[in-house]
């Protein structure tokens, strides 16, 4: 038996650690033992039940590191014992451009990383990087491969591209600074904390504004004379002051609504900047190794906030929860 942590029910969503049957895995399966996995946004959307297709209970966590314990059929011996980081990306199909219908991550409906042992395909592991230990690893999948995608296939970011990155502090807008001031381009961030803001100028950022100020549009030409890109996981109303802030030609890419739907969308602004609004979710399985690649190349260290024993998964998101945190929010386990 295992230690798992359980979404129960939506009548009792908050995260308990029970036992559970360890994995036995299938032709081109392993089984990896969990040393690490962070919080995301998923996570906490899946335990409110905001989830499209729920199913209860759950067994959540999409990002994870560990040890390769166990292999099915057809999959190499030479995985065995090798230190690992996941792809949660499940069934992407064909399509380059976007996801299959039968595309899901790894955490829901399928059994995730907040446990010791996790059951996924061998075509999904990599090495983790050698600079990275399990916890820096654990903070990579889902940011990286969101970022990665965003970045590079959607935005086509260069070294000589402006970027904005809205709600500096999670794992995906930290992940996003940190890639690209490894590559020398000039960012810029936004934020309701000063504090954080502050801390990403030191990260190497050019300057930030805080969004809870009705002017922070201006503020922000004012600093940049507008920005090439923007990487935007909020949606919301401020999301027309993002299309104020691109200059003519511009990309935005939106990866997330945490603020929710846009209502007087400025679609005339939109057309007549030229502006290119693109959607995007997570990443295939060849971008997210070429994610690790670029981690490895740039020797990218993840931002963690704090960690927590798999038994104290509650007090994570609690903390998750409360939106102070810079940095990802990660659980050990042994």
């Amino acid at each position: 038996m295992m230690n798992v942590v359980c979404f129960q029910s939506i009548d009792n969503p908050n995260p308990a650690v029970i036992t559970a049957p360890i994995p036995t895995p299938k032709s081109n399966e392993v089984v990896v033992n969990i040393k690490a996995a962070s919080i995301n946004h998923r996570d906490e959307w899946i335990r409110k039940g905001q989830y499209a297709r729920m199913q209860w209970p759950v067994f959540p966590g999409s990002d994870g590191a560990g040890i390769v314990t166990s292999i099915g059929l057809n999959v190499d011996p030479s995985f065995l014992g090798k230190p690992v980081i996941i792809d949660p990306t499940l069934v992407w199909g064909d399509n380059p451009l976007a996801q299959s219908d039968n595309f899901s991550v790894l955490g829901m409906p399928t059994h995730g990383t907040f446990a010791e042992y996790v059951v996924v395909p061998f075509t999904h592991i990599h090495k983790i990087p050698s600079h990275l230990t399990f916890e820096q690893a654990a903070c990579l999948p889902i940011a990286g491969a969101t970022v990665y995608r965003s970045l590079f296939t959607q935005a086509n970011v260069t070294k000589n591209s402006s970027v904005l990155i809205t709600g500096i502090g999670g794992g995906v807008a930290l992940t996003a600074l940190q890639f690209l001031v490894a590559m020398g381009v000039k960012v810029f961030v936004s934020s309701s904390s000063q504090q954080k803001i502050d801390k990403a100028i030191d990260l190497g950022a050019f300057g930030g504004v805080l969004y809870t100020d009705k002017e922070w549009h201006k503020q922000l030409l004012s600093l940049s004379g507008g920005v090439d890109v923007v990487i935007d996981g909020a949606g919301g109303d401020s999301f027309n002051s993002l299309i104020t802030v691109t200059k003519p030609g511009g990309t935005i890419v939106s990866y997330g609504a945490t603020n929710g739907e846009v209502s007087n969308f400025a679609l005339p602004k939109l057309f007549w900047k030229q502006i290119r609004l693109q959607g995007t979710t997570m990443s295939t399985n060849e971008e997210f190794a070429q994610m690790i690649s670029f981690v490895n190349e740039y020797s990218i260290v993840p931002i963690i906030h704090s960690v927590f024993p798999l038994e104290k998964v509650e007090e994570a998101f609690t903390e998750f929860q409360s939106g102070s945190h810079f940095g990802k929010i990660v659980l050990t386990i042994s």
